[in-house]
């Protein structure tokens, strides 16, 4: 949520920012008006709420007892009207998507997304390297026809081979990330709907179509660890001296994939359920920028230690989830496909989670603000697991296992 301070100071500055994001800046102009609307509201109540226990405090003469009540009435209908009007205000606030930072290129899709840098050399083969759902199928170390049997079209079984090897991802991450002062967690992947609404994720109704939604429990299975570690400090206060706070996460995340009919079909690429460790990160404001680079720089080291060619993008306006201020991805290379895949991403949402979950920082000097939060993806072991598959193939069919993952498997 954008702070109202901010919009009621420099209105033109948040339009812009809307603009880049191609979202309608008519919506501050409603908000304003809402707001504008709310303050006229608060400071009649106060003044009735005033006025009444001034006279509350003598006996008041009896020419003053009918009017006394009629300012009880007032106060009464003004705090409906104040309760009405917040609510009308905080619907509009949350339409606003994260304002993008100055240096996020501006565009309406990824078509204007920026490839910062390249990083390896692509692998040469002396024979045509298969695709990964080939292999799965040769080595039957990945089962998608009898997942479907099973439980529907984009699911699948890691069986052998495949199932270690995702163990050994995540022990090999998780072991780096330790060192760097990240404190493993194993969170709830069932929130509660205000939990999810709090960070940012169902507030369009594209965005809920996305989530799998249990009604009778009012729960959001969680589409990444993130959405349920973000709101883990939900209307408390950290110290400036604990920041940064930093979580890694592991979960098996879940999403619908709407929208995405026709893509990556074969395999498990893009699919319903798939594990996954999640970097977080509780941030002082003035820090996040520096944070967001340290995220970034972590999955890059995973990635290289790999043996893996990737490239680092950064997203345009126009590709950015609606929580985020600046988000890079790494898109790593796929032999078999012939194409970059994005296998990592990483997003500073500044403020925009923590306003609306109220998670707060005390300064030394006893001021509060609101922390800043940031996320990344470690390891999404199903990608990477295909990406090893794609790039560590032998002529003869079997993998290579990257040296990195040698005592883990």
């Amino acid at each position: 949520m954008l702070d109202i301070k901010l919009i009621r100071q420099n209105p033109e500055k948040v339009k812009e920012g809307l603009k880049k994001r191609n979202f309608d800046a008519g919506l501050v102009d409603k908000v304003l008006s809402f707001d504008e609307r709310r303050r006229r509201v608060l400071k009649e109540l106060e003044e009735g709420r005033a006025e009444i226990n001034k006279k509350s405090k003598t006996v008041p003469p009896p020419e003053e007892i009918e009017n006394l009540k009629k300012v009880k009435e007032k106060v009464k209908v003004l705090e409906k009207e104040l309760e009405l009007v917040e609510k009308d205000l905080n619907e509009n606030l949350f339409q606003l998507p994260n304002l993008p930072l100055p240096d996020v290129p501006v565009g309406k899709d990824e078509k204007s997304n920026k490839i910062l840098y390249e990083v390896g050399e692509k692998p040469k083969f002396n024979f045509e390297p298969k695709k990964h759902y080939e292999i799965g199928e040769s080595l039957n170390i990945i089962d998608t026809e009898r997942a479907a049997k099973v439980s529907g079209s984009r699911f699948g079984y890691l069986k052998g081979q495949a199932a270690l090897l995702e163990f050994a991802l995540i022990n090999f991450s998780l072991k780096k990330l330790v060192k760097k002062g990240f404190l493993p967690i194993i969170p709830p992947v069932l929130i509660n709907e205000e939990m999810m609404k709090g960070m940012g994720y169902i507030d369009t109704e594209a965005d809920r179509k996305e989530r799998y939604y249990l009604e009778k429990d009012k729960q959001y299975l969680v589409g990444t660890s993130e959405q349920s570690v973000g709101p883990m400090y939900a209307e408390e206060v950290l110290e400036e001296k604990d920041l940064p706070i930093r979580f890694v996460a592991f979960s098996s995340c879940f999403r619908r994939e709407a929208g995405s009919y026709g893509k990556d079909v074969r395999g498990i690429m893009r699919v319903h359920q798939f594990d996954k460790l999640e970097m977080f990160s509780y941030a002082k404001p003035e820090e996040s920028v520096e944070e967001h680079k340290f995220l970034l720089a972590v999955q890059e080291e995973l990635v290289k230690e790999l043996g893996l060619v990737y490239r680092v993008v950064q997203l345009s306006t126009g590709d950015l989830a609606r929580p985020s201020a600046a988000t890079f991805d790494i898109e790593t290379w796929f032999p078999g496909l012939g194409e970059y895949k994005e296998t990592h991403s990483c997003s500073n949402t500044t403020d925009f989670q923590s306003r609306r979950l109220n998670i707060r920082l005390r300064r030394k000097n006893g001021g509060l603000e609101f922390v800043h939060t940031l996320n990344g993806t470690a390891i999404a072991v199903g990608r990477m697991i295909l990406a090893i598959l794609e790039n560590y193939q032998q002529k003869d069919g079997t993998i290579k296992i990257p040296k990195a993952l040698k005592k883990y498997m």
